[in-house]
């Protein structure tokens, strides 16, 4: 079933994180179409917007289009959006700075979002739950040169793919959701998350982080992850009836996913 091609209404908030941008994997060209179609009164930036792991250790990757996305965010607050920036562990020196004003945004080392229908969620990178769902040493190590890898390949496949004219398709992506191990992770990730919503007396979390957008919600309370623009190109969105809702960008346009996680997602 391929998703169905819909205009996106006014919304009352937006969530997008690891953007990644200054990487050769961000996907700048749809998260610009994503920004320049967004209509919003808040917009939260859940982490990992500077990929500044990767320009220290490797090389900035900056092209036009990022200094276009820059521009775009830069101006919302003049048009009435209010942006919150929660810097994740990619950009993570950007949190010596909260309670400060970065380009229009206010930076905040985490959030807690009420809904139009008045429920309260946590929204947070999610990079502090590591300790608790990573194995760490060699292992994690190996992991994020893997992911490194798989995303180079990935540039590959989407240049190829563009040529033909083919639909997106992430190798990424494909191993995540087809190998149990990764599985595994996302469910002791979702857990820790949930848990410590719970701990804090609230509904429910929003995060980013881990690559895998997902919304479900369920008896340990809402669990959404916005997911990235690297593998996913996906934004979390809530309504003015607080209804929150996943929507993924395929050639500058926004699909409603019909299933992701446990629940059928329609923006209509």
């Amino acid at each position: 079933m391929r998703p169905e091609r819909q205009p996106l209404p006014r919304l009352r908030t937006a969530f997008l994180s690891d953007l990644h941008l200054g990487s050769p994997h961000c996907q700048a060209g749809e998260l610009l179409a994503c920004l320049e179609q967004l209509d919003c009164e808040r917009l939260y930036l859940v982490g990992d917007i500077l990929d500044l792991w990767w320009i220290r250790r490797r090389r900035l990757c900056w092209s036009a289009t990022e200094t276009a996305i820059f521009e775009r965010l830069r101006r919302l607050p003049n048009r009435g959006t209010e942006l919150i920036y929660i810097p994740g562990n990619h950009d993570q020196p950007l949190r010596g700075l909260v309670g400060q004003m970065i380009g229009g945004a206010v930076v905040r080392r985490r959030a807690i979002h009420t809904t139009a229908d008045g429920r309260r969620l946590l929204v947070t990178h999610g990079d502090e739950f590591d300790d608790q769902t990573c194995r760490g040493g060699l292992r994690e190590r190996f992991g994020e040169w893997c992911y490194d890898s798989l995303c180079g390949i990935d540039t590959l496949i989407k240049a190829l793919r563009g040529t033909l004219g083919w639909r997106r398709w992430s190798l990424a992506r494909y191993v995540k959701t087809h190998t149990p191990a990764a599985q595994a992770y996302v469910a002791r990730y979702r857990a820790a998350v949930l848990a410590d919503a719970r701990r804090r007396g609230l509904d429910g979390a929003i995060c980013g982080h881990i690559h895998q957008p997902e919304l479900i919600d369920g008896p340990d309370g809402l669990y959404a992850n916005d997911g990235d623009f690297v593998e996913h190109c996906s934004t979390l969105v809530e309504t003015p009836q607080g209804e929150l809702r996943l929507v993924e960008w395929h050639g500058g346009l926004p699909l409603t996913l019909p299933v992701y996680g446990t629940l059928a997602l329609d923006l209509r």
